[in-house]
């Protein structure tokens, strides 16, 4: 399931060597939603972390996003983690200080701040 959200890079964070086969990067989103300003972390994964690279903080961007949750059990107790899995970065719209080589303009897919969007998830 794919989303798009766009907002000014807020904080971005080094890359982390997991594990042997695993890296990570995060990066925080500031999303104006109101009268309230949301600060939202996604995660970049293996080949995908270099796409941080030509944006600085500050820059207005827009991601490209995989919703993803799994359970984790321990001791009898269930935890749900969620995980907001990002895979393309992309100047937004106007953005005049944006990188060189911006892909098409692609159709928005819903965002899940948008209210006439179908919610069909089960919470």
């Amino acid at each position: 399931m794919s989303f798009d959200i766009q907002g000014k890079l807020y904080e971005t964070f080094e890359e982390q060597q997991v594990s042997e086969k695993f890296r990570k990067r995060e990066f925080v989103l500031e999303i104006p939603d109101g009268s309230f300003t949301q600060y939202v972390k996604f995660q970049l994964t293996q080949d995908k972390c270099s796409l941080l690279d030509p944006f600085k903080n500050g820059d207005e961007v827009k991601v490209t996003f995989n919703l993803t949750g799994k359970p984790f059990t321990k001791n009898g107790t269930t935890m749900y983690f969620t995980n907001l899995q990002a895979w393309r970065l992309e100047p937004a719209a106007g953005n005049a200080g944006a990188p060189a080589g911006n892909a098409p303009m692609q159709q928005d897919a819903p965002s899940f701040y948008s209210s006439d969007a179908d919610n069909d998830l089960p919470f």
